[in-house]
């Protein structure tokens, strides 16, 4: 032994090292005891510890109020819908495929349904205001299900309907400054909702009419 209680051949380090690891063994079992959010409060009396929430069982929250200028000039809002399934497509009438593949599917769909489909309402909702003015839209849907109703609006109606159904859009930049040409990048799904307006499923771009048909079926 040496003078100090070590036993010989034990340096001082080797001493420090050893309780320094019993030392965080304990600090690790107190850890997993109480769980990492209240071992922060030993340290931290303010801490506290966050509620936990879960919206897993609410389902996404997609859809809400808008208020539109429809395709024969008239004022529509969400509350004109109540009561019936709306399938809604966000789109502009100067896209050059995207947006008539995914009309026409849902045409399909539509008339695939038959008589089944009656109480459901096909939207199409333009991103672009600025030339899908009234008649641009009745002259567009015309190609398409004849109960279609197209929806427009002022740049400010059109951002918040799209925030509420959580659709993205964005201008590109034209060629020309004041060009009439440009395009518009926009989330192509097709959202289906029920009669009370809320969030029921979506299609992708690449979904047939068949299938877009089938799934529908099963909610009404």
């Amino acid at each position: 032994m040496t003078n100090d209680g070590r036993p010989k051949g034990v340096s001082r380090i080797a001493v420090v090292l050893g309780a320094l690891a019993l030392c965080l063994t304990l600090i690790g079992g107190v850890y997993f005891a109480v769980g990492s959010e209240r071992f922060s409060s030993f340290f931290d009396p303010s801490f506290k510890i966050p509620k936990q929430t879960s919206t897993a069982s609410k389902g996404p929250q997609i859809g809400g109020p808008f208020e539109l200028v429809d395709h024969t000039g008239a004022v529509r809002t969400n509350a004109d819908f109540a009561g019936k399934f709306t399938l809604i497509y966000f789109g502009y009438t100067y896209c050059p495929d995207v947006c008539p593949t995914s009309l026409t599917a849902m045409t399909d769909a539509l008339k695939s349904l038959g008589s089944k489909a009656k109480n459901i309402v096909p939207l199409f909702i333009t991103v672009d205001p600025k030339r899908d003015t009234v008649e641009q839209l009745r002259m567009y849907i015309s190609h398409f299900h004849p109960r279609m109703v197209g929806l427009t609006g002022t740049e400010e109606q059109i951002a918040k309907a799209a925030n509420a159904f959580r659709v993205y859009f964005a201008k590109q930049k034209e060629s020309t400054p004041g060009a009439n040409d440009y395009l518009v990048d926009h989330s192509s799904i097709v959202l289906f909702m029920d009669q009370k307006g809320r969030f029921l499923t979506h299609f992708s771009h690449a979904v047939a009419a068949d299938a877009m048909a089938e799934r529908i079926r099963k909610f009404l």
